[in-house]
């Protein structure tokens, strides 16, 4: 996969997607938001891909926001297409993916990049991280999920709080919080994310993706997560992995699961 603004690693069923725009504190533009797309749905789809790592170049930025330059003139009817569109193709889709995207931020994650890295599975950061959504700072509202997902990982008030001030918390402030799981050095934050996805890999790929799909049902209107968990459940018994699994435990050795 050749892209402009991202570069995309695979080593082993671990990919590594790299925000590649250090000048501009790698941004979010349409143009990287389209080829984010497109390389989160080719590695979706490639069988040999267990997890996905998403980070930033550089030592100072994950992503510091969307381009403002892009939209700063839209009209009421243009935002609401920018939200709508950006939601569908990369947000909305990185969440709902079944391969697990673990957000490794590497500095500053503002805006829309607090926005991408709440739309993963799971969140690390370094010690340097700083996050926020100062939308409000500029006359506007967070539009790609932000008003919904910060909500979901640190609780109403606490939301509240941080989007009405458009204020920034460190690393540690948002471990505290629960919108990272773990902080650390710089130099240790690619290894720690490879760490804790190794520990995935080992695991079924199958029940995985039965496992994200019944979690993020929780948060939708009109669907019970209980049933979906229900479902999900049920349906692993009708799996490869399951008998792999099960036949694994029952003889005492490591699964060797299929993939997904």
């Amino acid at each position: 996969m050749n892209f402009k603004n991202i570069l995309v690693e695979q080593d082993n069923g671990l990919a590594t997607v790299t925000i590649n725009r250090p000048k501009k504190l790698n941004a979010l533009n349409k143009a990287t938001i389209e080829e984010l797309h497109n390389a989160f749905k080719a590695l979706e789809n490639d069988s040999a891909i267990k997890v996905i790592i998403i980070t930033g170049s550089g030592e100072k930025a994950f992503v510091a926001g969307a381009d403002i330059s892009e939209f700063a003139h839209f009209s009421v009817e243009e935002g609401g297409m920018l939200a709508k569109k950006g939601q569908e193709i990369l947000f909305d889709f990185v969440e709902n993916l079944s391969t697990p995207v673990i957000a490794a931020v590497n500095g500053f994650a503002l805006g829309g990049g607090l926005e991408l890295a709440m739309a993963c599975h799971f969140r690390i950061a370094s010690d340097n991280a700083k996050m926020g959504l100062p939308e409000v700072s500029l006359g506007v509202i967070p539009g790609y999920g932000g008003t919904q997902r910060l909500p979901q990982l640190v609780g109403k008030g606490k939301a509240m709080e941080l989007i009405m001030t458009a204020g920034m918390i460190s690393a540690e402030e948002a471990k505290d919080a629960g919108l990272v799981n773990h902080v650390t050095s710089q130099e240790e934050l690619l290894p720690l994310a490879e760490k804790i996805a190794s520990k995935i890999m080992r695991n079924s790929s199958v029940a995985i993706s039965a496992a994200i799909k019944a979690v993020n049902d929780n948060f939708k209107d009109g669907v019970n997560g209980f049933e979906s968990e229900i479902t999900g459940f049920g349906n692993c018994f009708g799996t490869e992995d399951f008998k792999e699994g099960t036949t694994a435990f029952l003889e005492k050795r490591k699964p060797n699961f299929p993939g997904k």
